[in-house]
């Protein structure tokens, strides 16, 4: 049993980088109309933001929480006024190849001058140590990612679906010229929209580098099972990202217990079975 439940503790601590990950893409592509193929590299850009500003500038965790996103969403915003805007017009698979491109770049970058091998990143004195459950260890940082995980989506999902700010946005995919005729400045959305999803990604990083390390290809190693997850989810749908993000999780912890040999090709199976029945994924909307 306690085999059992610390698997389903490391399937849901996958499962929260799923969800924020899966959450980003999502409302990119939901509100955008973007398949952003580097995200991965940028949740490995806001790991290193984090080890730099720990490293090079003596900022602790908690700073790089609020400076990271930022500083790698500004980077986001430069790459869809500067190259992104150019290609709205254009079948989505000039987005996808660029953003593809983008994403190599930016992995032999860092690969180029750090290497392979991870840089550890030290989990705050706040959050060291653990918990003795009875029937688990339930290590402190682990607990507080999956929380803050939580907290994040649901947040991010209240904003966009029940508030007036998200209805501008989702007007704005739907008619961009009638919500641009009641002055509302829609490029500008659409640019601070795609900065907010990349530092989703960015902060996922961040929460990851303690117990991931900070490795130049931790994202190439995640975005193909993110984008597994946002098909399962339907592309698009804030809420399936988030609940197919956590459940995956804990289906690839379960599997890791039962049957380990299939465990990392069961999130691809369901993917199959479920575009089978469900073309537009499970809470997708037939375009």
């Amino acid at each position: 049993m306690q085999a059992l439940f610390g698997q389903l503790l490391i399937g849901l601590i996958n499962g929260s980088f799923y969800a924020m990950l899966s959450l980003g893409l999502a409302v990119i592509f939901g509100l955008l109309n973007i398949i952003n193929f580097t995200h991965g590299a940028q949740y490995m850009m806001g790991a290193f933001c984090a080890w730099f500003l720990l490293n090079k500038a003596g900022v602790g965790y908690w700073w790089a929480l609020l400076i990271a996103p930022v500083v790698v969403g500004a980077v986001g915003v430069l790459i869809e006024r500067t190259m992104l805007s150019r290609l709205y017009k254009l079948d989505h698979l000039y987005g996808l190849l660029l953003t593809f491109g983008l994403a190599l770049i930016i992995q032999g970058l860092f690969r180029n001058d750090f290497g392979s091998s991870g840089l550890p990143y030290q989990i705050p004195l706040e959050l060291a140590g653990g918990v003795n459950l009875g029937f688990m260890f339930l290590p402190i940082y682990r607990a507080w990612v999956i929380v803050a995980s939580l907290v994040v989506c649901f947040s991010t999902w209240y904003v966009i679906e029940r508030t007036k700010l998200g209805s501008y946005l989702r007007a704005a995919t739907e008619n961009p010229v009638l919500v641009q005729a009641f002055g509302v400045n829609v490029p500008r959305m659409i640019t601070l929209t795609f900065g907010f999803g990349v530092g989703l990604a960015a902060l996922a990083g961040v929460m990851a580098a303690p117990i991931y390390q900070v490795n130049p290809l931790m994202g190439a190693d995640l975005i193909i099972v993110v984008f597994a997850v946002v098909v399962i989810g339907g592309m698009g749908s804030i809420m399936g990202a988030i609940l197919t993000g956590f459940g995956l999780g804990i289906v690839e912890g379960l599997t890791k217990y039962f049957y380990p040999e299939a465990s990392n090709t069961v999130i691809f199976v369901v993917m199959v079975i479920v575009l089978l029945f469900r073309p537009a994924g499970l809470f997708g909307r037939e375009r």
